[in-house]
This record gives structure tokens, C-alpha cells and sequence, in this order.
């Protein structure tokens, strides 16, 4: 876990936007030929590509009542780093009811990662994500067929139900993971965790005092202006 400078922190949402406007595909690059996009056309883009990020139908959410920051986690239930977070997570969760979670996985570790990953996106059908991404991230070692039942046993997901929601689901969890996958590339993250933290890009981890301070600066500066950020002293 490291310090939280803000000199180094990405507006990976810009970036992504940036990324996407320019990219050579079709109506976008003829939109970007034909006129230069305002600033109100920018902040337009942004918004509706920010959306896709925080607001997919098939991604996981604990969102509170009036919730007012929101925090994108990229993780593996592999990584020994996402698994330090875990409780960090818990316990700023706990401790602020205003704050949003959006769980997008990424696996990167192997096809044990993989296989958890869909069986985690599998249990929401049981409402069962929250409890059992919980019970993965608190697995020690590698993870095998074994430990990823043992897991679904402690957050009691029923079996059978899960196999048969993977199954009927399992082109919905593909093309979600591919979309994660993609928006985490274009965002520059290079592997996990990252985090996505209102507009501030955090590639790495955090300890509990530089996640609240990230989610405090974003309660001071909500539009990711670097003009509006608090100075460092």
C-alpha cells in the first residue's frame, strides 16, 4: 500500500474518452473529422463513457441511499494486493454510508481466475455476488476448483442453482468481462487492483488513510478539475 500523491493520480476518464474520440472506427472518427468537439461536447462524451463504466446493468454494485462518491474496483481473486484491499474496502464502506462500490472483475491470473470470476457474476442471480466475491478475497494461496467451492459453501450459494445460472448466463458474463477488459486497457491500467476513484485513476493499491483521502478530494473536486485539486503541502 502506498502513499497518495496527487501529482500522480491519472483523470482516467478523460484519458478513456480521449482514446475513444480519436479512435479510427467508423461514426466516431467521422464525428471527430467533421467539427472539433466544444468543451460542453467533451464533458458530454465523458459522461456517457463514464456511465458505461459505473452504471452497467451486469456489473455488481453495493450502492447505499444517496450515495455521492463512487469507487471502481478492477481486481483478480488472485491478486495478493486485491486481497489486502478487500478489508480496506469493508471498513471504509462501514465507516462512510455515502460511498458507492462497483465491482468490475478482471480476471488476469489464469483460468482459476477466470472460472471465479464467472461463477462470482453468476451468484448476483441468487443475490449472492457481495457474500461470495467476500469469501474468494479472503481465500488464501492459488485458487482451485476445491477452495472456489469452499468459498461458495461459507457464503452460502447454492450449487446446483449456480451451475445453472453460469450456464444460462455465461454469454452475458463473457461479454461483460471482455467489456471490463477493454475500458481497463484504454484506461491505461496495467493490472490489478486499480481503482477509478470519482474521476481519479489509481493503478495500485491503498492503505485506509490515502482511500479516504482520494474520496474526500473527490467530495471537494467532483469534476476531476486539476485547477479545483487541494494543493500538497
Amino acid at each position: 500500500m502506498r502513499k497518495l500523491s496527487l501529482a500522480a493520480l491519472a483523470f482516467g476518464i478523460f484519458a478513456l474518452v480521449a482514446t475513444l474520440l480519436l479512435r479510427p472506427d467508423g461514426d466516431r472518427a467521422q464525428a471527430a473529422q467533421s467539427a472539433p468537439l466544444t468543451s460542453a461536447q467533451q464533458a458530454a462524451a465523458a459522461a456517457k463513457e463514464r456511465r458505461k463504466i459505473t452504471d452497467d446493468p451486469m456489473v455488481p454494485t453495493n450502492a447505499p441511499k444517496n450515495y455521492d462518491v463512487t469507487i471502481v474496483e478492477y481486481f483478480d481473486y488472485q491478486c495478493p494486493y486485491c486481497r489486502k484491499a478487500q478489508p480496506i474496502l469493508a471498513a471504509l464502506l462501514s465507516s462512510d454510508p455515502k460511498i458507492r462500490l462497483v465491482y468490475r472483475d478482471w480476471p488476469m491470473f489464469g483460468g482459476a481466475s477466470v472460472t471465479a470470476a464467472k461463477l462470482a457474476l453468476a451468484a448476483k442471480y441468487q443475490g449472492k455476488y457481495v457474500v461470495f466475491h467476500d469469501a474468494l478475497m479472503q481465500s488464501t494461496g492459488k485458487l482451485d476448483d476445491k477452495v472456489i467451492r469452499a468459498a461458495a459453501d461459507k457464503a452460502g450459494v447454492n450449487w446446483a442453482t449456480l451451475q445453472s445460472d453460469l450456464k444460462a448466463h455465461e454469454s452475458e458474463i463473457d461479454a461483460l468481462l471482455d467489456r471490463t477488459g477493454q475500458q481497463a486497457a484504454l484506461m491505461g491500467l496495467q493490472g490489478t487492483p486499480g481503482f477509478l476513484i470519482g474521476h481519479y485513476l489509481i493503478p495500485g493499491g491503498l492503505d485506509y488513510a490515502n482511500m479516504k483521502k482520494a474520496v474526500a478530494m473527490v467530495r471537494v473536486n467532483p469534476t476531476g478539475d486539476p485547477a479545483k485539486d487541494p494543493k500538497e503541502s
